[in-house]
């Protein structure tokens, strides 16, 4: 039987929202094993001077658990 864990994180990118997914399962996947997905819950921009500064998302990541 095979048991998963979701798990929630938040990820930040200057360049884009494509990036910060990027960002975030690159880095999940450095301190969880076994990641198998990822879905995007939210996102959003941080605007500075009335342009946008960051890309923010918020990532579902779900990952096995070792038997």
């Amino acid at each position: 039987m095979t048991i998963a864990r979701v798990t929630e994180i938040s990820a930040t990118s200057p360049k884009s929202f494509d990036d910060a997914v990027e960002q975030g399962v690159k880095r999940a996947s450095d301190t969880l094993r076994n990641v198998v997905s990822a879905w995007v819950k939210e996102q959003s921009v941080k605007v500075e001077n009335g342009k946008v500064a960051h890309y923010q998302v918020n990532l579902m990541v779900t990952f096995v658990l070792d038997d």
